[in-house]
C-alpha cells in the first residue's frame, strides 16, 4: 500500500492567497455593513454621505448594464421588426402578383370578347326576333332534350324557328302549341348542327351527346380542333343564321372533340326566337363571268 502524500490541501501558495483574500473581503464587507448600521443609527447625516459615495461608486457600473440591457430590448425588438416587415412584404408581393394575374386574365377575355363580337357579327340589330319568351323547363335526366318556352303560335312562333339565348344558340321549335312551344335543344342525342370554327371558318358538325355536351366532327381533313376553340353556326343548309356562337371545344377525343355549349338552358331567364334563315342563292353563271370581266 502506497504511503500517503505528505502533501496538505493548502500546500498552494496561490490557494492560499486566494483564500486570505477572500477572508479580507468578507471582514471589510462586513465591517462596512456594521458601520452603515451604526450610522444610520448614530449619525444619519454621515449615512446619507456614505450613501452618495456608494451609488457614485456603482452608478457608472449599472449606466453600463442598463445600456447593455437596452441595447439587447433594441436589437431584439429590431429584429422583431425585421421579420414581421418581411412577413408583411411577402404578404403584400403575394397579392400584387394575384391582382397582376387577374388584371392579366381580365384583359384576356376583354380582348377575346372584343375578337369574337368582331369575327362572330353578334349585332342582333339587324335581327328582329319573333318574340321573346321565358324558358319555363328543360329536361336533363335523359338522352332526348327539350325545353319549353312560354310562347306559342299566338306569339307567331312555328316550327323550325331557331331559338337563341345572350349566351349562344339553345335549339330550335320542333313542335308548337298556342301559349307554349317545344324546343329541341342542341344538346339533344339526335341534333345535327352545321357549325365553323371562329378564327378559320373550318367547317364541322356540332353533334349532341345527350348529356349536355357535344361532339365536333371537322368536315375537312386533316383539321384538327383544340381545346378553347369556339365554334359558331355557319348557316349551312338554313334554318340557323351565320355567326350564332354555340360551343367552346374543351377536350380532344378518338371520336371528335368534345364541346360544351356556350348557352345552358338551365340557367336561361329567357331568349327569343328568331325567323328562319334563308341561305341566298348561289350566284348565276352570267354573273360569275360579269365578275371575272370586270
Amino acid at each position: 500500500m502506497a504511503p500517503p502524500s505528505p502533501r496538505r490541501p493548502g500546500f498552494s501558495r496561490r490557494a492560499q492567497y486566494g483564500i486570505f483574500a477572500s477572508y479580507v473581503i468578507a471582514v471589510a464587507g462586513a465591517g462596512f455593513a456594521l458601520l452603515l448600521v451604526l450610522t444610520s443609527r448614530f449619525d444619519p447625516n454621515g449615512h446619507s454621505a456614505l450613501q452618495s459615495i456608494l451609488a457614485d461608486m456603482t452608478s457608472p457600473v449599472s449606466s453600463a448594464a442598463r445600456s447593455a440591457l437596452a441595447s439587447t430590448g433594441d436589437v431584439g425588438e429590431s429584429i422583431g421588426a425585421y421579420f414581421d416587415a418581411a412577413s408583411k412584404n411577402k404578404a403584400m408581393a403575394k397579392e400584387l402578383a394575384a391582382s397582376k394575374r387577374q388584371l392579366i386574365e381580365a384583359d384576356v377575355l376583354r380582348q377575346e370578347n372584343r375578337r369574337l363580337n368582331q369575327l362572330l357579327g353578334l349585332k342582333n340589330d339587324a335581327i328582329q326576333p319573333i318574340t321573346r319568351a321565358v324558358l319555363v323547363s328543360s329536361t336533363g335526366a335523359s338522352s332526348r332534350r327539350y325545353a319549353t318556352l312560354s310562347a306559342g303560335a299566338s306569339d307567331g312562333v312555328t316550327n323550325g324557328q331557331p331559338v337563341v339565348g345572350p349566351d349562344g344558340l339553345v335549339g330550335r321549335v320542333v313542335s308548337v302549341g298556342r301559349v307554349s312551344a317545344r324546343v329541341l335543344l342542341i344538346v339533344d342525342g339526335g341534333n345535327v348542327t352545321p357549325v365553323k370554327r371562329s378564327v378559320d371558318g373550318a367547317p364541322a358538325l356540332a353533334i349532341g351527346t345527350g348529356d349536355g355536351r357535344l361532339i365536333l366532327r371537322p368536315l375537312t381533313s386533316g383539321v384538327q380542333f383544340k381545346p378553347g376553340d369556339i365554334f359558331v353556326t355557319s348557316g349551312s343548309g338554313g334554318i340557323y343564321r351565320p355567326g350564332i356562337a354555340v360551343a367552346r371545344a374543351i377536350d380532344r377525343g378518338r371520336e371528335g372533340t368534345k364541346a360544351r355549349p356556350l348557352a345552358d338552358p338551365a340557367r336561361l331567364d329567357y331568349a327569343e326566337v328568331e325567323p328562319i334563315y334563308q341561305a341566298p342563292p348561289p350566284p348565276a353563271p352570267s354573273q360569275i363571268g360579269e365578275a371575272k370581266e370586270n
